[in-house]
């Protein structure tokens, strides 16, 4: 399986008739704090716009909600790894991405067969607290040999600047988050992360 270079986060489908447009076709719905009927609700219309794009859609975490609105991939970091039921993922043909941050989370990551591994943080990141110190360039290349051709996602205090460095060190994808939903101008900001992947692969 191939990811595409850029992989975008958002936390709300709103996004999507926004960036999708720029280019962009792999993303991620990471909706929290929000009630089940909205979270039916965001999914749905995720579903909706990404398929309208031509763009692949992750759902994060909700792996039951996914399988049941027809998504075909879902991501999911280690403890809601541990409540999965991997055997009604896969009998549903969804696939799966996994979030790893140490050697111990690789090895169970690996054990459920996934369809791709993420590693952060890479850099420094504001998006939330982490108990892991960043894990730099080197560890991206290790991480791949460790995986071969399983795609690996480097993630984490992510630029447009470092970008190149961490594709080059073996990620097959960057993810992103605040560099673009945060800027001043995100559908100017996701049309350079396209620009600036595609160019680097």
């Amino acid at each position: 399986m191939k990811l595409d270079p850029f992989y975008l986060i958002v936390d709300r489908a709103s996004w999507l008739p926004r960036l999708l447009p720029q280019g962009v076709k792999l993303v991620q719905l990471r909706a929290k704090d929000i009630d089940e009927a909205e979270l039916r609700r965001e999914i749905a219309t995720a579903r909706d716009v990404c398929t309208r794009y031509g763009a692949q859609l992750i759902i994060n975490d909700y792996w039951r909600l996914a399988i049941e609105l027809g998504c075909d991939f879902v991501h999911l970091g280690q403890e809601d790894l541990a409540d999965a039921d991997l055997e009604a993922i896969r009998r549903a043909g969804v696939k799966l991405g996994i979030s790893t941050h140490d050697e111990a989370e690789l090895e169970i990551a690996l054990m459920a067969r996934p369809d791709y591994v993420a590693l952060g943080p890479v850099y420094p990141t504001i998006l939330k607290k982490m108990r892991w110190a960043p894990q730099g360039l080197e560890r991206v290349t290790q991480w791949k040999k460790r995986i071969g051709d399983l795609p690996l996602v480097g993630i984490g205090g992510l630029t447009i600047e470092r970008a190149p460095g961490v594709l080059r060190a073996g990620a097959d994808s960057v993810a992103v988050v605040t560099d673009v939903l945060l800027n001043t101008d995100p559908e100017a900001r996701a049309r350079e992360w396209v620009l600036a992947t595609r160019e680097t692969v």
